[in-house]
């Protein structure tokens, strides 16, 4: 790859939505630029756009491929990076196949879990669509080993490793406990994410583990959450060094989502030493390892099992992941266009 690339990268997550998607992207493209290379992010906010539906917080952009060529025509990228399914993605899909030009995709959601959880209908019917988008991709960047092989049964080979990091500086262990944890009895439960329908946040405030539930974050199903949950302590959506402080505060960290295809939120939590509770699947099976938490089909046990793991091999673990080492994987993956992009008359 060159010393210094122009690179597009298209995508229907983006700020201010808050989430695992657009945290990676903002992470890599931050670093992407500070290594010299010229960076063009495609996203909603620069189109008009409609709500999604069941999910509001995002923006469904009404784009074209000829709207969004137009941009990448101007931009001249050296490559194209496609991060999602949604409108910008398949516009710029369109355009980059109508012109012969090669670009990576990436498999951040479990799509088709995620809408069987949505609408109620069985996952395998999404998959065709899955397979129809990322087929012509050079390559698709993929967050673990669990989700290479799935994509693989699905026929779609091409898939290439894409790890996620931690940001060292503001995730530590030292991170001042928030004074709601000084009161609370113990061992507190934490658990941060959308609070969303997907998440199986029900799983972890019914959990029968003694001690005190924590939610920090925001999402459509709060509400409903607040009213069924009254002993639960909802605070929001937290950032930066006070995000820390929950988890560094906290005595375990919950993670009952079973339709995660990484979870950024179990690496900083380990980087704060704090142990992961999980279920056993895609995610959790490829982030924990010995030492650093437990998975387990009852929850509670999970919990019981994470509170004895050792909170240095927590942190030993947490710090193995780098937004660097992420940065060069995507750099990696990258397939450079060969000319530049020029319109068709």
């Amino acid at each position: 790859m060159p010393a210094s690339m122009k690179i597009a990268i298209i995508t229907d997550a983006w700020e201010p939505q808050v989430n695992g998607v657009v945290r990676t992207l903002r992470a890599v493209t931050d670093r992407l630029r500070a290594l010299g290379h010229d960076v063009l992010v495609i996203s909603p906010d620069q189109y008009a756009s409609i709500p999604c539906p069941s999910y509001p917080e995002i923006r469904l952009a009404l784009a074209t491929r000829h709207g969004v060529g137009v941009r990448l025509d101007d931009f001249a990228p050296d490559a194209v990076h496609i991060a999602t399914e949604g409108p910008l993605g398949i516009a710029a899909r369109r355009f980059c196949l109508d012109h012969g030009y090669p670009f990576t995709t990436a498999y951040h959601t479990q799509f088709p879990d995620y809408l069987a959880r949505r609408t109620g209908l069985p996952a395998a019917m999404f998959w065709p669509f899955i397979r129809w988008f990322h087929a012509p991709a050079s390559a698709i960047l993929v967050s673990t080993e669990t989700v290479r092989r799935q994509l693989r049964g699905q026929g779609l080979a091409q898939v290439v490793h894409w790890g996620r990091g931690v940001d060292l500086r503001c995730f530590s262990p030292t991170a001042p406990a928030p004074a709601l944890y000084a009161d609370l009895p113990r061992p507190i439960q934490l658990y941060v994410g959308r609070v969303a329908v997907e998440k199986n946040i029900e799983a972890f405030l019914s959990n029968g583990h003694p001690g005190s539930k924590i939610v920090v974050g925001d999402g459509p199903a709060r509400e409903a959450l607040e009213r069924s949950y009254p002993d639960a302590h909802f605070v929001g959506a937290q950032s930066g060094g006070t995000l820390a402080g929950y988890y560094a505060g906290a005595d375990v960290f919950v993670f009952p989502s079973r339709t995660d295809t990484f979870g950024l939120v179990m690496i900083e939590a380990l980087a704060c030493g704090t142990p992961v509770a999980a279920y056993p699947v895609s995610g959790p099976l490829d982030v924990l390892t010995p030492g650093t938490g437990a998975m387990h089909e009852a929850l509670e046990n999970a919990i019981a099992a994470a509170l004895l793991q050792s909170r240095t091999e927590c942190l030993t673990a947490g710090r193995s992941f780098t937004w660097e080492a992420s940065t060069r994987q995507f750099l990696a993956a990258l397939v450079p266009i060969t000319g530049r992009l020029q319109l068709a008359a």
